[in-house]
């Protein structure tokens, strides 16, 4: 079952990542055939969770927000569909750096 992206509400400290495609063309103009492509580390936020609670129950904020540019570790996350594409869920503590 396909989800649609305004249904997916992370939980937690979850956040949906829509991977960004890579380059399929070297610097130098040549072009890479999807075999050659490695799997993206940067993507977009759709939605973040709550926050994460602390063993004393108090709520870790979240870092990242909606629409920020991440990069992620690479083989981090959970792999769902949304739509026809494979998005990520990842825990806030997977993602290296937001992408300015």
């Amino acid at each position: 079952m396909a989800v649609t992206p305004n249904k997916i509400k992370p939980l937690f400290d979850y956040v949906l990542v829509k991977p960004l495609e890579e380059e399929t063309k070297t610097p130098s103009g040549i072009l890479l055939p999807d075999s050659a492509k490695e799997k993206p580390q940067v993507g977009q936020v759709m939605a973040i969770g709550t926050g994460a609670v602390s063993d004393d129950g108090k709520t870790i904020p979240m870092v990242v927000r909606v629409g920020q540019k991440v990069m992620y570790k690479k083989w981090g996350g959970n792999e769902i569909k949304v739509g026809s594409e494979e998005w990520l869920l990842v825990e806030q503590k997977d993602v290296l750096a937001i992408v300015e």
